[in-house]
C-alpha cells in the first residue's frame, strides 16, 4: 500500500495558552473546592498548557486526518478521510475575544449525537483548513466509490458468469 503523502500541517495560535489558563480561572471561580485551589492551579496550569500546546500536532494528509494532543492523557489518532461526516466551527464571547475557534469533527459511526470524535482549538486560518479536509475528503470518496479496482471488475465478471450460467440451467429445466 502506497505511503500517504502529508497535504498540510496545521499551525495553532499561541493565545491557546492565555484561553487555556483564563478558561480553567473561570470554570474554577465557580466552586468553593476551585476557588481553594486556584493558588496550585497557578502554580501547575502554565506548565502544563505549555506542554499541551508543544504537543498538539494535526496534519491532513491524501487519506486521512492525524492529529496528537494531550499531556496526562495523550491521545494519537487517524482519521480516515471517508470516515469524516462534518467539520463544524464552534465558537463562544471567550473564544471570539482571543480570535480562536474550535473545529469539530464529526465521523461515521458516532456513539450519541451532538458528540464529536476529535475537537482542535486554535487552529491557525481555520476556515481554510477546514475547506482543505473536505475537499480532500470528496476526493477520496469520488475515487473510492467510482473506479473500481481490477481486484472488484474480476469478481464482478465471474458472478455474473455463475448468474448467466444459472439462468441456463434454469432455462434448460423449464424448456424440457
Amino acid at each position: 500500500m502506497a505511503k500517504s503523502k502529508v497535504l498540510r500541517k496545521a499551525t495553532f495560535n499561541p493565545r491557546i495558552k492565555t484561553y487555556l489558563l483564563l478558561y480553567g480561572t473561570l470554570l474554577a471561580i465557580c466552586t468553593i473546592v476551585g476557588i481553594a485551589l486556584l493558588p496550585f492551579y497557578f502554580l501547575l496550569a502554565p506548565m502544563l498548557i505549555k506542554k499541551y500546546f508543544n504537543r498538539l500536532k494535526a496534519e491532513l494528509t491524501t487519506r486521512a486526518l492525524c492529529f496528537e494532543k494531550g499531556v496526562i492523557f495523550h491521545v494519537e489518532r487517524t482519521i480516515p478521510l471517508d470516515k469524516i461526516q462534518d467539520l463544524t466551527f464552534k465558537e463562544g464571547p471567550l473564544l471570539r475575544y482571543f480570535g480562536l475557534s474550535v473545529l469539530r469533527i464529526e465521523t461515521a459511526g458516532n456513539s450519541g449525537q451532538g458528540q464529536s470524535d476529535l475537537t482542535l482549538i486554535g487552529i491557525k486560518d481555520a476556515a481554510d483548513f477546514r475547506a482543505q479536509v473536505l475537499e480532500q475528503r470528496d476526493v477520496v470518496t469520488e475515487n473510492r466509490y467510482n473506479q473500481p479496482s481490477n481486484e472488484d471488475n474480476g469478481n464482478v465478471v465471474k458472478l455474473l458468469g455463475e448468474i448467466r450460467d444459472s439462468l441456463k440451467a434454469i432455462e434448460q429445466k423449464m424448456g424440457n
